[in-house]
This record gives structure tokens, C-alpha cells and sequence, in this order.
């Protein structure tokens, strides 16, 4: 990967060791509005990486979901998701030297998430990247969310560049698809902890 102009990082699992946060949050709205919790292998295997809504479509689908239980949950589980990240999020200094690595070297950063806005720029901001970030895509700023590539479609729109020049950094299946589907380079990590400057060092010679 030559000429890279900019770097998009996904949010959960890629910048913050979320996902455990998020998969928390929604089985305990499920369990105290319909006493029922998704799998841990539901969870990898059908529903990680998608936004919320989608996920209580998916069950309603599966006859396992009243279509009527779907607001008190859905904002009950971002109520939760927040406490969480008040809680749990901390500053990461090796992500905030990532950045500034990548900006050094005249490379554009931004995050493009399945995470609604309010949650996303609060988990930016408590681990010290968000004013880092040239811009923040969430689920709510566009019509298709991940999988399908319609967000990094808009950001290589956005500043003005070609597919060959951006790398995109993804961890959740739906991710991967729609990074891939961008036509974009993609670099793959299994979480938090492998985005570091290492993966990065062909990029920044």
C-alpha cells in the first residue's frame, strides 16, 4: 500500500475494546423487557457489527421479539451503553500516537461506526481521539449501515479521493463486507490491542 491519503478506522473493536460493552448493554434490556438474552455464539456468528435496530428487526423476524417492545429496548440499551462508557472507557495513549503518527505524515483520519452519534463521539472523546478525527460517520448519517459499503463510499467521495489511497480498518464480519465492498485497501485486526503503529509501518515509511 503506497500514497495512502486516509485512514478510516472502525469504532467498536478497532479503536475501543467495546463490543463486550454494547453486547452487555443490549442482554440486559432484552432480559428485563422479554426475559431473553442473545447467545454469546448468536451474538459472533449473526449479530456483531450490526446496529441495533437491525439486531431487534432480526429477532422480531425470528418470532422471538414483539415488533412493540422494540423502542423501550432500544433506548434502554443505549442508556446502558452509556453508563458503560462513562464506566469503562479510558484514554488510550497508543491510539492518540497512532494518530498523530498518521497526521504527521499528511494522512486524513476518520471513523465511520454502526454506533449511533451520541454513543460514538462520547467513546471518542473518553479515550482522547475525537478532536484527532478529521470526521465521525456514525449509522445515523446514512441510509444503509455496514455491511453495505454506502459510508466508506461517502467518506472517499468526501475528501475527493481515489479507492487506492485509503485504507480502511475493520474487525466485525459486517465490517470486513462492507470495507471490502468499498473496493478500498482493507487492513483486518482481531481487536483493539493489533491497531498499533506495527501494522501501520509500511504505510508510514
Amino acid at each position: 500500500m503506497k500514497n495512502i491519503k486516509l485512514v478510516i478506522f472502525d469504532l467498536d473493536g478497532v479503536l475501543v475494546d467495546a463490543c463486550e460493552w454494547h453486547r452487555l448493554a443490549l442482554n440486559q434490556a432484552l432480559k428485563e423487557v422479554c426475559n431473553y438474552e442473545i447467545s454469546l455464539e448468536d451474538h459472533y456468528n449473526t449479530f456483531n457489527g450490526i446496529p441495533t435496530r437491525k439486531k431487534l428487526k432480526a429477532l422480531s423476524e425470528m418470532k422471538i421479539l414483539p415488533l412493540d417492545n422494540h423502542d423501550l429496548i432500544y433506548e434502554k440499551k443505549q442508556d446502558l451503553t452509556i453508563e458503560m462508557i462513562k464506566k469503562h472507557a479510558k484514554i488510550r495513549n497508543e491510539k492518540i500516537s497512532l494518530i498523530n503518527s498518521l497526521k504527521e505524515k499528511g494522512i486524513k483520519v476518520a471513523c465511520y461506526t454502526n454506533s449511533i452519534r451520541k454513543t460514538a463521539e462520547l467513546m471518542l472523546k473518553k479515550t482522547g481521539v475525537y478532536e484527532l478525527m478529521d470526521y465521525v460517520l456514525t449509522n445515523q448519517d446514512v441510509t444503509s449501515p455496514k455491511p453495505d459499503p454506502e459510508g466508506y463510499d461517502f467518506l472517499v467521495k468526501k475528501f475527493k479521493l481515489q479507492k487506492e489511497n485509503v485504507v480502511i480498518v475493520e474487525d466485525s464480519p459486517k465490517g470486513k463486507l462492507a470495507a471490502y465492498a468499498s473496493g478500498c485497501n482493507v487492513l483486518e485486526v482481531k481487536n483493539p490491542e493489533e491497531v498499533s503503529l506495527k501494522i501501520f509501518k509500511e504505510i508510514l515509511k
